[in-house]
């Protein structure tokens, strides 16, 4: 397994679409320096005053990679969608190049089957994760919702009733419900973790860990 790349390397972005843009701002916010290729000149236009460097050009064209040093990097995002076989060329040019890491915007399973089988180490469904996430959010008590592996999950909530007014060790959720609250956020207050005689009021924000299906249970509660 190839080493993680270090955490202020710079990182190639093709495609500047909404996945890729998102991507690449958020990056440069995080003090990142981004080299943004993206083949359509108004796009290219849009970005030029938001990210480090900005080319105009075609990765699917490999000499164009090269000349452009995308060999030099060691983490690139792919975030080409609309065409399938466009992403799936500009895959393999930088599986060529030797890019060890890459994170790839998939369209459908069949899509990020072929992505994984060509060399993407990290495959991203951002419409299905964005589909999925507003799904669990949608009943009202969770604010926020961030899933792992193995369906377990994180996430931020309003306490149910039977918490308010009751210390963790007092309302014992755990036993009750197999899912553990990790931390509390009070209004005006700092964000503190969570011990056995904290007290939950009903103004209370919780950050909750657990598998899906207990955490959906617990965040069902009145």
């Amino acid at each position: 397994m190839a080493e993680r790349p270090p955490h202020n390397a710079p990182v190639l972005v093709i495609g500047l679409g909404r996945f890729g843009s998102a991507t690449a701002e958020q990056l440069v916010k995080q003090g990142r320096e981004v080299l943004a290729i993206e083949r359509d000149p108004d796009l290219v236009q849009k970005a030029a005053g938001k990210l480090t460097h900005v080319v105009q050009a075609d990765a699917t064209n490999l000499d164009a990679l090269k000349q452009l040093g995308a060999q030099d990097f060691s983490a690139a995002v792919v975030g080409v969608g609309t065409s399938i076989e466009s992403s799936v060329l500009i895959t393999v040019n930088l599986v060529d190049l030797g890019i060890e890491h890459l994170w790839v915007k998939a369209i459908t399973p069949a899509h990020g089957k072929i992505l994984t089988r060509i060399g993407a180490n990290h495959v991203i469904y951002p419409e299905a994760d964005a589909g999925q996430r507003a799904a669990h959010l949608v009943g009202g008590r969770m604010l926020d919702f961030i899933e792992f592996d193995d369906d377990f999950a994180i996430v931020k909530m309003y306490p149910p009733k039977e918490t308010q007014g009751f210390t963790l060790r007092e309302s014992n959720v755990r036993s009750k419900y197999g899912v553990t609250i990790v931390g509390v956020k009070s209004p005006g207050e700092d964000f503190t973790y969570a011990q056995a005689d904290t007290k939950v009021s009903s103004r209370d924000v919780l950050i909750v860990s657990g598998h899906v299906d207990l955490l959906e249970r617990f965040a069902a509660r009145p």
